[in-house]
């Protein structure tokens, strides 16, 4: 099956909008280093694949998923029938078809993920509105929210995903947590899909160091705790993240510097590099479902983290918006007070007993302390009591044009 190639370089058009969308624009066209292709020249080039005009032209990319559907491949048993044979790992299990040539994946997982192709012409999109727009927030800064060392290290351990990186800054900027610390990040250091991940913690972004091994990522830690979902046969400390604030902060207070060690994103930590931690952080969580995504675990960590200090807002603090307390609301309304609470008790009586509402009449005091225990619960302010008598006149002698006129 034929592909759409670009010019003479061999290269089809799935593999410009991959190397786009992995690496950013401005570092992807370098890398290509294609003669005549630049801003201007790659915008025609992603409409192609964006609008599908390979349909018209009946080609397709290797890789994609409309190649995929095209040659009949419809579930894992298909593509594995396709090829000659497929080698997983180091060779030790092979998959035989009845088709040709040899592919090599990593893992069968690997390839139950990837084995009916990319949607290109999604990613073709998302590229396109960057170049077009420019990238959403990437100019967006922040500023550290603690001196060095006032808070905890954040270490990931080998980190597979910029996205998941960007977003663990995320998490760490909404809780106060300003050092990140990478042990040898797959797609190396920096990486500008982190930066966009983040999503305005650029200064977390900033000022992130990449080590080669955790021995150099945690050499100025005094105190270390490592996250895990696995019970691990080791003689230390079990902590939940509440407790583990807690003892950080303790040591802070001192002068230490402490740490938080999370795992990979497939495999977590191993227990050799678990058993260089001073304690182990497991997370209340469903027994039967107990992985967390890597941004999700560093949220609960520094959740509690700032709910144990000062520094907390409920939700955002601008110019125009005041701190918030948890309770009522009252802005700048007040309680109603108990003189005007009895006015309205008087003026409602009043209308019901002209009503006639206080029959038989022997009820009426047991009806009128149900009314006053009803209202009084309510805990009124001043500005719906007097929307609660608006309402009892108007119902009683109407409005403008509805006002009763023997009244």
């Amino acid at each position: 099956m034929k592909a759409p190639i670009v010019g003479t370089t061999g290269l089809a058009v799935a593999a410009i909008v991959h190397a786009c969308h992995e690496r950013t624009i401005d570092v992807a066209l370098p890398y290509l280093a294609i003669d005549g292709l630049d801003r201007e020249t790659l915008d025609p080039l992603l409409n192609y694949c964006a609008r599908l005009t390979c349909e018209a032209d009946d080609v397709t990319c290797p890789g994609c998923k409309r190649r995929t559907e095209a040659l009949g491949i419809h579930s894992l048993d298909d593509f594995i029938a396709r090829h000659k044979e497929i080698v997983v790992g180091d060779g030790a299990a092979r998959l035989l078809g009845q088709g040709e040539g040899t592919l090599h994946t990593p893992a069968m997982a690997a390839l139950e993920k990837t084995w009916s192709g990319e949607n290109y012409w999604f990613w073709a999109r998302r590229v396109l509105r960057k170049l077009r727009h420019g990238i959403r927030r990437g100019g967006v800064s922040g500023a550290p929210f603690a001196d060095a060392g006032e808070t905890p290290a954040v270490i990931l351990m080998e980190p597979q995903l910029p996205d998941n990186i960007g977003m663990v800054a995320r998490a760490m900027a909404n809780f106060g947590l300003d050092d990140l610390r990478l042990i040898s990040p797959r797609d190396g250091w920096p990486n500008e899909k982190a930066r966009i991940a983040a999503s305005g913690a650029n200064y977390v972004i900033d000022d992130t160091t990449a080590f080669p091994s955790l021995e150099q990522a945690m050499g100025d830690l005094t105190w270390m705790a490592a996250t895990t979902a696995r019970q691990r046969d080791l003689r230390k400390p079990v902590m939940t993240p509440l407790e583990a604030v807690a003892e950080m902060r303790r040591r802070i207070a001192r002068g230490e510097r402490c740490g938080v060690l999370f795992g990979r994103e497939r495999s977590g930590l191993e227990t050799t590099e678990v058993a260089n931690a001073d304690a182990l952080v497991m997370i209340p969580v469903n027994s039967r479902f107990a992985s967390l995504n890597l941004a999700q675990a560093v949220l609960i960590l520094g959740y509690e983290w700032m709910r144990a200090g000062d520094g907390h807002s409920l939700g955002r603090v601008t110019t125009y918006e005041k701190p918030l307390e948890s309770g009522l609301y009252m802005n700048d309304d007040r309680p109603a007070t108990k003189e005007e609470l009895i006015g309205f008790f008087l003026h409602i009586e009043g209308e019901l007993e002209r009503s006639g509402f206080f029959n038989p009449s022997h009820k009426r005091a047991t009806v009128i302390r149900n009314l006053r225990t009803m209202f009084s619960r309510m805990g009124a302010t001043e500005q719906e009591v007097r929307t609660l008598r608006g309402i009892v006149a108007t119902l009683a002698k109407g409005k403008g044009n509805a006002r009763n006129p023997s009244s």
